[in-house]
């Protein structure tokens, strides 16, 4: 049997795919928030911390420094990343959970004896818990209006409350499922991460509405043919998109890009299957239903 065979015929079977996805992305992202207290894993702008930013030396080793700081400090949360500008490293930023005055020059104390720094060459930006978690319930916020207004405008649209709620499904299905994943990763969600969850839910939506505008307001073809149509126009333009996030995943050195680019490929990947299996059933369902 062929997989176009499969895929036209089924596509009540294939729902399964998306659907375990999803209770599997709840399930991971339920224990992560009562083993850690939280649904994600925020970073030091998210969740308050402190860090140590130093000037880039050639003689200076990363991995060493990482190493013995972690085997200093076992309980504390350290990490170092590099800094770069135009494609050249200019800083060594130290992050770690240290907020009060005492930890903090601890560790100031020991960097600077490590590496034999004297004042001018570091600096030290604290971030509250506070004012952490202020800016994170913010973002969650903002995504919350931001489906909100969505699900506005795609009702407005189609006027129909089941197209509408088949593309909200796989928006919401397309984030749960990405941050699922992005938690397995072990990486720390920034500011710069929650801009990409912003932008991929129009990268989401964008293909969702491209797929229900062709199969219910265009009205040659068979529903299948309208599908294939919108498939092509969709796979080019995620094909794209995801080629463009490779290439910036492989050369620019900037971590804050980095982490927008790798929610970005998970995401874009996450969403084919959200749209053409998840939504193409969902929308062949409510026709047929219909009819």
């Amino acid at each position: 049997m062929s997989f176009k065979t499969i895929y036209e015929k089924k596509y009540k079977i294939l729902l399964l795919i998306p659907f375990i996805l999803i209770v599997l992305a709840i399930i991971q992202i339920g224990v992560q928030t009562a083993v850690t207290g939280d649904f994600v894993n925020k970073g030091i702008s998210l969740k308050g911390g402190s860090t140590i930013t130093i000037d880039y030396d050639s003689s200076i080793d990363i991995s060493a420094i990482e190493s013995t700081l972690n085997q200093k400090f076992p309980l504390a949360e350290v990490s170092i990343r590099m800094l770069s500008s135009a494609g050249i490293t200019t800083a060594v930023a130290i992050d770690s959970d240290a907020q009060e005055t005492q930890e903090i020059d601890v560790l100031v104390n020991f960097v600077k004896t490590e590496l034999n720094l004297n004042d001018n060459q570091y600096s030290v930006e604290v971030m509250g818990s506070s004012l952490g978690s202020s800016f994170f319930k913010q973002t969650v916020i903002a995504l919350f209006i931001a489906f909100l207004l969505m699900g506005i405008v795609v009702f407005i649209y189609f006027r129909t409350l089941a197209p509408s709620l088949a593309v909200i499904l796989a928006a919401f299905s397309d984030i749960v499922v990405t941050l699922a994943i992005f938690n397995l990763t072990g990486i720390k969600l920034s500011t710069a991460g929650i801009a990409a969850f912003l932008m991929l839910i129009g990268y989401s939506v964008d293909t969702d509405i491209l797929l229900s505008t062709r199969v219910l307001k265009r009205k040659e073809g068979t529903v299948m043919d309208r599908v294939y149509g919108a498939m092509k126009t969709g796979l080019t333009m995620s094909s794209t998109t995801i080629s463009a996030v490779l290439v910036a995943l492989i050369f620019v050195q900037s971590e804050v890009v980095k982490q927008i680019m790798i929610i970005l490929f998970i995401g874009l990947l996450v969403d084919l299957v959200m749209t053409w299996i998840q939504n193409v059933g969902v929308l062949r369902l409510y026709l047929e239903r219909k009819k």
